[in-house]
Formats: C-alpha cells, structure tokens, sequence
C-alpha cells in the first residue's frame, strides 16, 4: 500500500511539472492557443472590427485599389481577423486598462509616392499605435523610413530582401516577422539536393526582392547542388501583362525548372499564360499556391509545382488544425464580396503567415503592457514565440524572424481544393539550414 502511495505521489509531481514547464509557452499564446481562438461566426472582414479614441491601432498600409488591390484584400480580412478574435476575448490590458485594437487602413495604391503620404497619414491624423505593412520591399523601405523618423515600431510580415535589414537599411523601429530572400533560396535550393533536376531558368520581378531573392537561390544551389546549371535569366516590369517573350525564351533554354517569386498578379499570370502556351515546366517559388492560380490552370496543371515558406497549413500542430479548423468553418457560413471566393476557403500560406504574425505582434504589446515603442522594441529583440507551424525567434541584432522553413509539392487530387493542385506532405528544412546569416555590415550585430 505504501509503495502504492509513493507510486502515485510521484506520477502527481511528475504531472504537475510538466504542467508547470508548459506554462510559460502557453502564456505566449492568447491569441492562437486553440482552446482560446473565439467564436468567429459573426466575423465581416468588409466591417471595421472596433473604433474609438482608446484603442490599440494598427495602420495597415496595403493597395486597397490598382493593379495590386488584390493584395490589399488579403491583408484586410488577415488583420481583422486577428482583431476581432482579440476583441471578442476583452482586448488587451495596456497602460493600466483593457483596450479593443482597431485596423485602420492607409491606401498606399502600390505606388512608392504614395507608401510615405499613406503612412505620415495614419501616424499624424490618425494617431497609430503600430504600422504594418506592405507588398513590396522597394515599399517597405519607405515605411520604414516613416517609422524611424516618427518613432513608430512598424512590423513587415510580407517582404522579403534580406537589404531591408542591412547596415544601410536596417533600424530599430522596424521587424520582420517573415522569411527572408536567403531563407527562402537555401530552403528551395536544399529540397532540389537530392532530386535529378539539374537546369533550373530564373524569372523574377525587376526590383530589389526579384534581384536578391535570385543571388540567394544561385548562392545555394552552389552549395546545395554544385551540378546544377542556371540555363537562363530574366526580370520583367511588375504587374506585367503579356509574359509571351519570356515563356518562350524559358522553352528555348531546355530548363527542368523555373525559379521565381513572382506575386500576385504577376504570379497568376506568369502561371496562366505559361500552361495556355503549353508549357508544363514546374514553378518553384513562395507563391504557388495562389488558388487564382490553380483553379485558371486546372489541377492536373498545378501538380508538380514546388511551394517553400516559414508558413503551412499542413504543418500538423493542433493549433494549426484549430486554425484551419475554425477558418473553413467561417468562410463556409458565407461571406459578402469578395471573401466569398474559393481563395478564401483555407488560411492558405499569405493569410496564415500574416495572421500568425499579427497575433505575435499584439502578444508582444500585451507582454509589454504598453504601446510606447521602446518597451515594445525590448520585449520584442530576443523573444521566442510559438505560432501556428513553430517556434518563432526574433534576432535582436537585425530584427529578422529565424525559424524553420516548409518546401511541399504540389499534388492534385488532394485534400484541400477539389479544383486545384494543392499541398503534398511538408518538408521541414530546419533553422540551421535555412538562417539568414547576420549581416556584416550591421554594426550592432558584430558587437
């Protein structure tokens, strides 16, 4: 009986550690721990999910209208989302109050002249706590340049050249909870290792990201796969509409491959075009699973193509399957135009990637207990978070997001769009494959 009892004492002590070993990273999770995501069922991401002089604001700068407008949609409904989820569970308890957070929206058009107007914008008239933003990281430059001159902390989930955080571009104001142009080429570079594709034809955007995310895929493949051989390279104006001179030179070059990162709209288009001119070479790039995409060129089409990022939906974490859970369920209770759309059925790569992002930047707010940026920025160097796919670590020295990354191949038919090609079983590529490293021109990172 007695040896009972000690057997029974210890399985209790045992238990309560682990608990108590949990708690600290269940503490970091009040917006994506899966027994505490709300209700969403009254969620309209066509309506502003709070307003009011004391709120928690966050100025999203995106193209609500041009050729990128589309863009601006998705980020729309990934912040109200985490909004609203927030708001329904009280708010955020900041400078000794619960407070609601509020989206207010700054059209940028996608137009360098008008990312600086948009953003002085929300920080002088409408007074934001926050920034976050935006498509584009000839863009994202401005902003960050608004954020440091204003002293505004400003997260970027979205863009992707590792120059934004360099010695010349890098300031303290500004986060990046993304991958970068190096995460993303070592993570696509590395899956090909031990394939027999050996010819790979590079097509990307001609702006910063398109040129540095093309460096860092050549870079790795030298060390990945030495064999390989870049049979052609090319860069197209953005929002480009006839990708005809450039398909053809791709058919030209006997590539096995093409590597790009283009986004939408070019990216649906690039796609489209290519399959309506008969050309069935995979796509290798971040943006693969635009389901404008898919459903254009028909499952069959779509399968084969390669798809890396820091984000997927199948990652298979239960707060991940809550999450995937939880956002079909709403989107298949009906939403008004134009989130009724197929697009929307799943938190597919740009929509997961944002929220979880959004969610992390408001926990670091909450842990700060305020919106003063020097006390955000403190809580924020150094932090581990775990989000949907993992955990997440924000570098101090540079502010780059270091976690592992996903590459999956597209198969069709599969479990997530009956229309589309889709995502196969995710290849973990871990953080010490894919880091960035520092950059050495950052002084604060060589102290």
């Amino acid at each position: 009986m007695k040896l009972l009892t000690k057997i029974l004492f210890s399985l209790t002590v045992f238990g309560f550690c682990i608990s108590i070993a949990a708690l600290p990273a269940m503490a970091k999770l009040p917006g994506i721990d899966p027994s505490k995501i709300s209700d969403m069922s009254d969620f309209d991401p066509n309506q502003p999910t709070y307003s009011g002089d004391d709120t928690i604001k966050i100025g999203l700068v995106e193209a609500f209208s041009g050729p990128a407008a589309i863009v601006g949609q998705y980020y729309r409904l990934t912040t109200h989302w985490v909004a609203h989820d927030i708001n329904k569970r009280g708010g955020i308890w900041v400078d000794g109050k619960m407070r609601k957070v509020e989206i207010v929206l700054g059209n940028s058009m996608g137009k360098p002249s008008m990312v600086k107007k948009a953003t002085e914008r929300l920080i002088l008239k409408d007074k934001v706590d926050l920034l976050w933003g935006t498509s584009g990281s000839h863009l994202v430059k401005i902003m960050s340049q608004v954020a440091k001159k204003y002293k505004i902390v400003f997260m970027n989930p979205t863009s992707l050249s590792d120059s934004l955080h360099d010695g010349k571009n890098f300031n303290r104001y500004t986060f990046r909870t993304t991958l970068n142009t190096t995460m993303l080429g070592r993570s696509i570079a590395y899956f090909y290792a031990n394939r027999p594709e050996t010819r790979f034809y590079i097509l990307n955007q001609d702006y910063g990201f398109g040129h540095t995310l093309a460096a860092a895929f050549k870079k790795a493949l030298r060390e990945f796969k030495p064999d390989a051989k870049i049979v052609g390279e090319s860069y197209h104006p953005l929002f480009l509409k006839d990708f005809a001179p450039f398909i053809t030179k791709i058919k030209a070059s006997n590539a096995q491959v093409i590597f790009t990162g283009d986004w939408d709209p070019d990216g649906a288009n690039l796609i489209r075009q290519a399959r309506g001119l008969g050309m069935n070479l995979p796509f290798a790039h971040i943006y693969a699973d635009s389901y404008v995409t898919g459903r254009a060129i028909g499952g069959p089409a779509g399968a084969g193509n390669v798809n890396a990022n820091d984000y997927m939906i199948t990652v298979d974490t239960p707060a991940q399957r809550k999450f995937n859970e939880v956002w079909n369920k709403r989107w298949k209770q009906g939403y008004d135009k134009p989130y009724g759309r197929p697009t929307y059925t799943w938190p597919s790569t740009v929509f997961g990637r944002t929220a979880e992002a959004t969610y992390w930047m408001l926990d670091v707010v909450r842990r700060a207990k305020t919106t003063n940026a020097e006390k955000v920025i403190k809580t924020w160097e150094g932090d581990k978070w775990v989000g949907f796919s993992g955990l997440m670590e924000m570098r101090a020295c540079d502010h780059q997001v270091i976690r592992d990354m996903f590459v999956t191949e597209f198969i069709f038919p599969n479990k997530w769009f009956k229309d589309s090609a889709a995502y196969g079983d995710p290849v973990v590529m871990p953080r010490n494959i894919a880091v960035s490293p520092v950059p050495k021109d950052l002084k604060r990172c060589n102290k």
